[in-house]
């Protein structure tokens, strides 16, 4: 995959990370999920779409509470771990191996969609549509993002440090507190109804540190060749050893919930439940 906006055109592959990021990227404390509950959405009786969902950790962790998930992702390896981690634990979840923006669904499929910590790997222009199809009316698009903050822990700092060593090119870096906006490629499909920020603390061990960053795109994802891979986990254990055995990283998180409005057909001169596929808005 490459884009343009991200890491400057590097490659990146998150297939190639799947092992790490199954086995160290389960990492949202429970208030994350708690949070997405308060909003009505992924709760029981809810047909949910999560795009881009890796290992299937959003769909493993809110099933429980009575939603109906279908997970896609456009790695096949990453699918093929959400589907072992889904069986081992005994949840019954659809996955489809797709891009976001080739899935087809008939018309208001699903009562909520979710994207987290993916939503900037899509094309908007194409990405608002089809999720306003596959919504029911008034349906939910719950865009979700969590980031630790490096300049309020050495330890993230540090590492940040080193993967810029190895990857200059990573844009992953040096994240701070946002509110989160509307697209503009959203206007006149979706309206705001919840859009924030909220602090988490996550505890790790300096294995479970190690494995998050080596699964992050700056390094496992990466174009990176494995000896780099492995010089830069040489150098990070060394970096780590120097640090407590347990250790919390402070994490921002932001949620920005879109509800579906319906949008005027101007061949029949009334408000329907979708906007065709192709169509451009005006001042695009």
């Amino acid at each position: 995959m490459r884009n343009g906006q991200i890491d400057y055109g590097r490659e990146f592959d998150w297939g190639r990370a799947s092992l790490d990021y199954a086995r160290y990227r389960d990492i949202y404390p429970e208030r994350f999920f708690q949070e997405i509950r308060s909003l009505g959405l992924c709760v029981r009786g809810q047909q949910v779409l999560d795009l881009g969902t890796g290992t299937g950790v959003l769909p493993r962790h809110l099933s429980r509470y009575g939603a109906h998930f279908t997970g896609a992702d456009i790695s096949e390896n990453q699918i093929e771990q959400a589907r072992r981690l889904s069986e081992e634990a005994g949840l019954s979840i659809d996955y489809v191996v797709s891009p976001a923006e080739e899935l087809d669904f008939p018309d208001a499929s699903f009562d909520v969609v979710t994207a987290c910590q993916c939503f900037m790997y899509f094309d908007k222009n194409k990405i608002f549509r089809k999720v306003h199809r596959f919504l029911k009316n008034d349906g939910h698009l719950c865009i979700l993002f969590m980031a630790w903050l490096p300049e309020e822990s050495k330890i993230a700092k540090g590492s940040e440090e080193l993967v810029l060593k190895y990857n200059p090119q990573w844009t992953g870096a040096n994240w701070r507190r946002y509110v989160p906006q509307m697209p503009e490629e959203a206007e006149g499909l979706f309206a705001v109804e919840n859009a924030y920020g909220f602090d988490l603390s996550v505890a790790f061990t300096r294995e479970a540190w190690n494995g998050r960053i080596r699964a992050c795109r700056g390094i496992g994802a990466s174009s990176l060749s494995r000896e780099e891979i492995a010089c830069f986990e040489r150098e990070h254990l060394a970096f780590l050893s120097e640090m407590p055995e347990t250790f919390e990283i402070p994490h921002h998180a932001t949620v920005l919930n879109l509800r579906r409005i319906p949008v005027m057909d101007c061949g029949a001169g009334k408000t329907t439940g979708q906007i065709p596929e192709g169509t451009e808005r005006s001042g695009t």
